[in-house]
């Protein structure tokens, strides 16, 4: 059975840090894209970033420079460092592995942030 379990969610003042982890189970974890997305109350889900099997990454404008995403394959464990927080960046954060060559897609449940003084 796959399973996507996010951690790190919280509450933390603005230009505070956190780390969220998103350990994997029950799947070929190397092979898969990684991605993050966050979803504010009332908005579309948005992508935040994204790392490939090969390492490689990607973010959105309104995180480069403050977020980076990375990939720990030995532990079957992503994560995401967000570094210098805005209140625009609460939300429910929640990563997805996908792999286009085998066909699948898997979600976490979701962590909270929430970024307030």
């Amino acid at each position: 059975q796959v399973q996507l379990v996010e951690s790190g969610g919280g509450l933390v003042q603005p230009g505070g840090s956190l780390r969220l982890s998103c350990a994997a189970s029950g799947m070929l974890f190397r092979v898969y894209t990684m991605k993050w997305y966050r979803q504010a109350p009332g908005k579309q889900r948005e992508l935040v970033a994204a790392i490939t099997s090969g390492g490689s990454t990607n973010y959105a404008d309104s995180v480069k420079g403050r977020f980076t995403i990375s990939r720990d394959n030995t532990k079957n464990t992503g994560y995401l460092q967000m570094n210098s927080l805005k209140p625009e960046d609460t939300a429910v954060y929640y990563c997805n592995d996908r792999s286009d060559y085998l066909g699948r897609e898997y979600w976490g449940q979701g962590t909270q942030v929430t970024v307030s003084s």
